[in-house]
This record gives C-alpha cells, structure tokens and sequence, in this order.
C-alpha cells in the first residue's frame, strides 16, 4: 500500500510542510522510497525470481541475471594492477586489491571444513562440495555441474568451439586455462616452485604430484588388492593386468 508522510521544515522564518509518498510493506513494515524498491523486497518472501538465464535456465530476483550473464561471457573488465586477475566487477576488484596493499578483507568461513575465503561467492560455490549441491545443468546430456564456468567449459564440447588461441602457435583451446598453461611451455614458465627442493613447474598438479616423492604418500589404491600407487595412472594400468589376469 501506498501511504503520504508529511514532514515540517523550518527555512528561515518560513514554515513548510512537504509530503512524501512511500510504498510500505505490510508483513514486516518495512518503508521503501518507490514501488519497485519494495517489488523486488517481496520476493524475498514469496521466493519468486522471474528473471530466467537463457543459457543455463537459472532464475534470479532482481538484477543479479546481468552480472550472472557476464560468466557465461567470460567478460571480466577489471584487472588488478599488482597481479593482472580479472574480476566481473569493480567491488569485488576492490575487495581483491586489500590482499595486496596489507588490508583487511573480510573473512568468510567454511563451517564444514573451515577453509577461508575473502568473498561470500567463493565461499557459496565450495560449500557446494560438501553438500554435492550441482545447480548448472547442462541441456545436451544432462551432466550437472557445481560452477557456471564448467558447464559452459562443457558445452564446448558439444558445439566444439575453441575461442582461445594461442598467439604464438595459432593452436586453440576450449579453455582458458588450458591456453595459459600452453603458453608457460612456450615461454618456458615454471611459477609453480617446490619448496623442499630446487625443482619448479608449469602446472600445479604437477607440483602437487611432485609433493608425493617427498612425503611418500600414496593416495591411489587398487581395489582389488589394496595396492597404492602415488599417480591414478598407475593404479589404472595396474588394475588393467588385474583384470586380464582375472579373465
């Protein structure tokens, strides 16, 4: 319901009386300064989201459908000037920027595992490993995914677009990703250092496969005989002589 305000304001000598219309929500009489502020306030209530992604079917309340659009974009104007990552908007590069100039960002906590974030984002994606939540589904072949930017990864796939291409090769990838880490080999780029020993490398994984000569775990075990091996491929190759040997 709309209702008039009226307010008394002294200017000099003279007296006025200036009304004001608000729009105020019943259930929780809360005051909005226009009709629209308080539609889109409502759906918090009624959990309506009437603003659908054409991409990937996911709904939203309010104006959130713009910046989502922008993952599956890949648009991402703002760079930080200490370290070159990209960011969808200028308060989360501010945000980012406090890591670097000694601020204090603020924290948000994983309540499951602990693991610590600077942005509630980040934090609402990795909770979804422990709940196993999947919300991006893929239209093709169904395939759920925990991230926007796997599913639209995935559907590379079925149309086989490769929009990156390295500038020194021409060679084309699905990923981004996998384009930076083409052109470390070109440039011969190892940022990944192992800090036990004098040994870098081009990728991570790399290096977290490397961490296993040093602390001689060995995560991948056969099921079959219990064998462990510290690469997957290992185990792999050695549960294909198991089963030969089987039948």
């Amino acid at each position: 319901t709309e209702q008039n305000f009226s307010r008394c304001i002294q200017n000099n000598n003279d007296l006025y009386f200036i009304t004001f219309k608000f729009s105020v929500f019943q259930v929780t009489g809360t005051v909005f300064g226009s009709n629209d502020s308080l539609r889109r306030h409502f759906r918090c209530h009624t959990g309506e989201k009437p603003f659908g992604c054409p991409i990937c079917g996911r709904h939203f309340r309010d104006r959130s459908l713009e910046r989502h659009m922008k993952l599956h974009a890949g648009e991402r104007p703002f760079i930080c000037e200490f370290c070159g990552k990209t960011f969808i908007e200028n308060t989360v590069l501010r945000r980012h920027i406090k890591s670097h100039t000694g601020g204090k960002p603020r924290i948000y906590s994983c309540d499951v595992c602990d693991k610590r974030f600077t942005m509630s984002q980040h934090l609402d994606v990795h909770k979804r490993i422990h709940t196993g939540e999947k919300p991006y589904t893929c239209r093709v072949c169904g395939k759920n995914f925990r991230q926007i930017g796997n599913l639209d990864s995935h559907m590379r796939i079925h149309t086989g677009e490769k929009p990156f291409i390295c500038s020194l090769c021409g060679k084309r990838f699905r990923q981004k990703i996998s384009l930076e880490t083409h052109e470390r080999f070109h440039k011969k780029e190892k940022p990944y250092g192992c800090q036990l020993c004098s040994k870098s490398f081009v990728q991570k994984i790399d290096l977290k496969r490397h961490m296993l000569t040093h602390t001689g775990e060995k995560p991948y075990s056969c099921g079959i005989c219990g064998k462990s091996y510290q690469e997957k491929r290992s185990v792999d190759s050695h549960m294909k002589v198991i089963v030969t040997d089987l039948y």
